[in-house]
């Protein structure tokens, strides 16, 4: 039997919920469509909402991972067409390129708060 139908949503822990909404809305072209305070969220074209959630002792995550350090939890990977100019316009957002890089067809990528992310030409 199933009983979950679809994913409604991904939350990444931050300090400030809005200002990492705020660099998603930029990075991704989308709207800031919820703003609570403690909660902050973009609303993907494929209906997902990417959520925002206030943690005062949020940890950013190290990576490449090192033993007994905060690891990520997850990371976002996004499609893109011409990863030079996506990683130049996700480095005009407010994102970092990763010293570490393992492949030629994505990279690695830090927001604002730490999150590690891809930007890949693969699907």
């Amino acid at each position: 039997m199933k009983f979950v139908s679809s994913i409604i949503g991904v939350a990444l822990d931050c300090r400030d919920p809005d200002e990492l909404a705020d660099f998603y809305v930029e990075l991704l072209g989308l709207e800031k469509t919820i703003s609570s305070g403690n909660w902050a969220g973009i609303h993907t074209p494929q209906g997902i909402i990417l959520a925002f959630q206030r943690v005062e002792e949020y940890v950013p995550p190290v990576w490449p991972w090192q033993e007994g350090e905060q690891q990520q939890m997850l990371h976002l990977d996004f499609k893109v067409d011409d990863l030079e100019k996506a990683v130049e316009h996700a480095t005009k957002c407010g994102a970092k390129k990763a010293e570490v890089q393992y492949y030629d067809s994505s990279t690695v990528m830090f927001d604002p708060a730490g999150h590690p992310f891809c930007l890949s030409t693969v699907e």
